[in-house]
């Protein structure tokens, strides 16, 4: 009785084996090989995204969730934020990319330059006619009007002045340094910074506007 019972064990496994060889044949020649590792890679889980825990209570709203993903997807979201405001800096994704780079370089927020450069120029589309490389109105004033060969010098020495003479002096939040970088105003070139920095947080317009808070802008530093 052992021995049939191992006999009709044996005749199962092997005819289940066989049939999974003709399936998988019949797949791969029905597919093709590369198609089929395309099958297979899509049933992998897709990137996991990176949450927000600083927001309070407005981390509860629909969709409130970085675009920060694992690989380094900053220099897309400049480029993002570029194109969707129609900036003169093309090809947007060099631009990007190298607006990222002077950010790694003095350790600030990517997201820093770009926002001051939207609310000072409409990136780069409203430069002073007397400084067209002065995106970020730096060293614009009744003294004098500074300007630069490109656009990305202007980005470089930006940033290299606002990381020694701002935020290494404590003026690390939009608010903080508009009361340096532009005291006259009445508050509203930091609401507007703070809004385009949340913008590219979230890689989308409207949740900028909603979710803007006085970010740190050492925050997403390298």
């Amino acid at each position: 009785m052992k021995k049939l019972f191992f006999t009709f064990a044996w005749l199962f496994l092997a005819t289940g084996a066989i049939l999974t060889s003709v399936a998988t044949y019949i797949l791969v020649d029905d597919l093709g090989v590369q198609d089929l590792i395309n099958f297979i890679k899509q049933k992998k889980s897709p990137a996991t995204i990176v949450d927000t825990n600083s927001l309070g209570d407005q981390s509860q709203i629909q969709g409130a969730s970085t675009v920060l993903e694992t690989d380094d997807s900053r220099g897309v979201i400049v480029a993002n934020f570029l194109e969707r405001y129609k900036s003169p800096m093309q090809p947007y994704d060099y631009y990007g990319a190298e607006i990222v780079k002077i950010a790694d370089k003095y350790g600030i927020d990517f997201r820093l330059l770009p926002a001051i450069a939207m609310q000072e120029s409409g990136l780069c589309k409203n430069t002073n006619p007397d400084a067209p490389g002065n995106c970020l109105g730096f060293g614009i004033h009744k003294a004098g009007t500074l300007d630069f060969d490109n656009y990305l010098a202007g980005f470089d020495r930006a940033a290299r002045e606002l990381k020694e003479r701002y935020i290494d002096l404590g003026l690390d939040t939009p608010e903080k340094i508009m009361t340096k970088y532009t005291p006259s105003s009445n508050g509203s070139w930091a609401e507007s910074v703070k809004q385009w920095m949340a913008e590219m947080r979230y890689d989308d317009r409207a949740k900028g506007k909603v979710l803007k808070v006085d970010e740190n802008v050492l925050e997403l530093a390298r």
